[in-house]
Formats: structure tokens, sequence, C-alpha cells
């Protein structure tokens, strides 16, 4: 196996075509085949499924991509450090659920790294897609919370794919509603009391557990749900409709002013944020430079 072969899996895996990846590779389609399956012969599991649209990737060559991006990232980040006169492009990915704190981290990770060339992703995603994520190593690191209700679920499925979950912090679920909200003179909110108002959620896709719902007290039944997929549309929901969603409490005023306030729910619930992290990874630079981005943040949460 050679770091050549590993370049050639993952722009494969890129363009999802054999003839594109060659073309960008600028090499033959045949010798591009060729190499893979040798590295295929050599691993002794199929990483590609070849069809007449391109390709499609097993299971087993996900999880292989996954450690293959590390290696490169790893050898790049080898190469600029000892060998390379000008810096090559970094790489850092982190999927996370639908939480502001993290995009606010995100930002600080940019401004600290200061490259002249980067790529850098920050994935809101579906929770069980965030674990994936962090299981095949297409994300460094993964956001999402426990609660009493999925704890034992989510870190049965953590330890089974050899990932860990560390606390960031523990907060007492609220009520997002906007400010003239009929309930936004409460000081603190009963269930009772949302149960003429559209309750908004986020969409968990194939994987719709309540296990997996991003909001806690995803059981209880309630007269009106709307279901989105995107942060936007929920604070439209919320001001437009009188809609409600529940979770952490923390909600940056300079992304929507006073128009989003934050009230308690009177539940005895906790709520607990942190970062998954797969056992068999080191933190890059970039990665410790987000992990201590969040953990400011999580300081004056």
């Amino acid at each position: 196996m050679t770091l050549q072969q590993l370049m050639y899996v993952l722009e494969v895996a890129s363009k999802g075509s054999m003839n594109e990846a060659a073309k960008s590779l600028f090499i033959s389609q045949p010798r591009l085949s060729n190499a893979i399956k040798e590295l295929e012969k050599e691993l002794k599991i199929t990483i590609f499924i070849r069809t007449n649209r391109g390709v499609t990737i097993t299971n087993k060559g996900s999880e292989f991509l996954g450690y293959a991006r590390q290696v490169l990232q790893q050898f790049n980040m080898l190469e600029e450090k000892y060998l390379s006169e000008e810096p090559t492009k970094q790489h850092f990915c982190v999927s996370t659920q639908h939480y502001t704190f993290a995009a606010n981290a995100f930002v600080e990770l940019v401004k600290e790294y200061g490259a002249d060339e980067y790529e850098f992703t920050l994935r809101e995603s579906k929770t069980y897609e965030i674990i994936e994520d962090v299981k095949n190593l297409r994300s460094e690191l993964g956001i999402l919370y426990l609660s009493n209700y999925n704890e034992t679920v989510l870190l049965k499925m953590l330890k089974e794919r050899n990932i860990t979950f560390s606390e960031l912090f523990i907060t007492k679920p609220h009520v997002f509603i906007n400010k003239y909200h009929p309930l936004s003179g409460k000081q603190s909110i009963h269930l009772d009391d949302l149960d003429d108002y559209p309750c908004l959620s986020f969409e968990q896709g194939e994987y719709n557990s309540f296990y997996f719902s991003e909001e806690i007290l995803s059981t209880r039944i309630v007269k009106k749900s709307i279901k989105v997929s995107d942060r936007a549309a929920i604070v439209n929901f919320m001001i437009g409709l009188d809609g409600y969603t529940i979770s952490s409490g923390f909600f940056p005023k300079y992304l929507h002013g006073d128009d989003i306030i934050a009230v308690p729910l009177n539940v005895e619930e906790v709520i607990r944020v942190g970062i998954i992290k797969h056992n068999d990874v080191t933190l890059t630079r970039l990665g410790e430079i987000y992990v201590d981005a969040l953990k400011n943040v999580a300081q004056q949460f």
C-alpha cells in the first residue's frame, strides 16, 4: 500500500467516477483502475462497486477512506513542516448538530489559523450522520448532546464505533420563542403551556428515532409539529408562526438581535453537550484550536 494509492482512492471517491478521477490525476483510466484493484486485492476488501453510472463506495470502503484521509492529512502536515518551502492547503472538517456556538468556535478557528490557503468544512447534520462521519474519519470531531433519555443508546453506539464522548457543558432545557410570543413574559414555561403552539424540530431523515432527536423530550405527543432541516427555517417559524423549539438556551444575540429569547423549561432534565472523537485519531493542530475555541465558548456560556 502506497501514499499514491491512497490519493487515487480518495480522488475516485471525490469524483464518483474512475474516468473523471483519471482526468484530474492526469493518468489513464486503465492505470487508475488497476492501481485500485491491486490495493483492494492487498487489503482483501472491495472499496468501490463499479457501475455504468460511476462508482459506489462500500461500507468497508467508507471506513478505509476515513483512515486514508487521516494518513494523507498527517503526511501533508509533515511535508509542509519539513520539506515544503510553501505551505500546503490544510483541511479540517467537523460535524455537528445545529448549534450556533459550534459556528462561533469555527469563526475563531479560521481567525487563529490565518493561513493563505485552507479548506475547512462545518457540517450541520443529522445525529446518526454525525456519528458515522466521526467513525469513518470524514470529520475529525463531532458535536452532539446526551440526555437521560438518549444517553444509554448513544453511548453504546459510540463505544461500538470506538468513539469517545467528552463533555463541554451541562445546561437545563430552555424554550426558544420570539420576543412577542404570548409566553414571552413568563419566568419559566411548563410543558402544558406549549400545547397550542407549533413544535419545531430538526428532521432526522432515514434514522428518525427518538434517540437521535436534536430536541430533548422528543417522545412527548404534540398537536402541531413542523420539521425542518436548517436553523434559518426554525427562526422564521418562531417569528412568523409563534413556533417554539426546546434546546440548550444558548442563542447569540448578534445573529437575530433580541428577536429570539430563551425561557427556562420547568422540567427535571439536563442537557450534556459534548465533543465526540474517534479513539484512533490524534487531534491535528487545527482540531486542537477548534476544541480550545469550543471550551472558551462553553466557559462564556
